[in-house]
């Protein structure tokens, strides 16, 4: 594992967040629910609304043009949550792990200090590297690149990866250079 788990959760949630916008009570809920958000209680129309608000807080982490304004909105975020780490382990096989918000406080609180403390042990750790926008010419998409050899380039919303291999795929059949036929080696002599 590259990083504790409640950093990887959150990194992915995150991300998800970002890119899939539940925008009322019960689809946040469903959001959360995929992704194993417990303790909570069930979202609210306000909930929904409040997370909808967090989520360009989040994407503005990914686009950040440099360091000193990367630092500056995840303190926002920490500050805005009214961040408390406590140390839970609520079983599940995950041992001991940091919260950072009671389980009775505000869905946006909750995911904007477990956003925020995620960016910032990737801060801390030099690797915000690992927060990208997809390469596919045609998405928007954010993801967290949690590979050892830090190699992931498309986003999971669109199956852009897929995509892109088979256009260069087709390129390199018809003898062309299509979209991404120049990565990887991909682009093979003529014969």
């Amino acid at each position: 594992m590259l990083f504790a788990h409640d950093t990887t959760a959150a990194l992915t949630l995150a991300a998800d967040l970002v890119n899939a916008a539940p925008d009322d009570a019960g689809a946040l809920d469903a959001f959360l629910d995929h992704r194993h958000i417990t303790p909570r209680r069930p979202a609210t129309p306000a909930d929904a609304r409040a997370v909808q608000a967090l989520r360009p807080r989040l994407r503005a982490v990914w686009h950040a043009p440099g360091p000193e304004e990367r630092a500056a909105l995840i303190n926002g975020l920490l500050r805005d949550s009214g961040a408390r780490p406590w140390l839970v382990d609520h079983g599940g096989g995950w041992g001991w792990h940091l919260h950072v918000t009671e389980p009775a406080a505000p869905l946006a609180h909750r995911i904007g200090a477990q956003a925020g403390f995620a960016f910032a042990d990737l801060v801390r750790l030099g690797e915000t590297g690992r927060l990208r926008v997809c390469d596919a010419p045609d998405c928007g998409a954010v993801l967290i690149d949690l590979s050892r050899n830090r190699s992931r380039r498309y986003c999971d919303t669109g199956n852009c990866g897929n995509r892109q291999h088979v256009a260069a795929y087709r390129a390199r059949q018809a003898g062309g250079h299509g979209p991404g036929a120049e990565h990887e080696g991909l682009i093979t002599p003529s014969r």
